[in-house]
């Protein structure tokens, strides 16, 4: 058994910037507490920031900490794996308490949505299989109508 907190900034960890549209930063929570079953981050978006559009391969259970963030789903037409038309299918508000589960392949963005205000939540993704890598596919998109280009 291991206890940790979320709070400070000791630990933050910068993410890869081709990930999100702005400045994003995490903090590592799964290997504080040993997690084996899933990778668990405390992601910080500031003003405006979110992530690119992007799918993995186990499920998601995102929970907002702080702020106001959305969730985006789309769907994918056509068969190429790098350049194919989106459209968006739902937009899920997420305040302070919100939680929201995403299936895994199911193509998404989540982040802030206030240009004027930061957003945060935990993302808890579940490996697909025991012992299986968390794996996650990004792209470069419009956030409307096309994907192009694994990131």
């Amino acid at each position: 058994m291991k206890k940790t907190n979320i709070s400070g900034t000791n630990d933050k960890r910068n993410v890869n910037p081709n990930w999100f549209t702005s400045k994003t930063w995490m903090k590592v929570l799964s290997e504080k507490i040993k997690s084996e079953d899933q990778d668990i981050y405390h992601v910080h978006f500031e003003k405006g920031s979110r992530t690119k559009l992007h799918a993995h391969n186990g499920n998601q259970v995102l929970i907002a900490t702080k702020g106001k963030g959305s969730l985006e789903v789309f769907r994918k037409y056509g068969t190429s794996k790098n350049n194919f038309k989106i459209k968006k299918t739902q937009k899920i508000n997420l305040n302070e308490g919100d939680i929201v589960h995403i299936p895994a392949k199911t193509l998404h963005t989540h982040g802030s949505v206030d240009k004027k205000k930061t957003f945060s939540h935990i993302a808890i993704n579940i490996l697909p299989r025991k012992n299986a890598e968390y794996k996650t596919v990004w792209w470069e998109s419009d956030f409307k109508t096309k994907a192009t280009t694994i990131i």
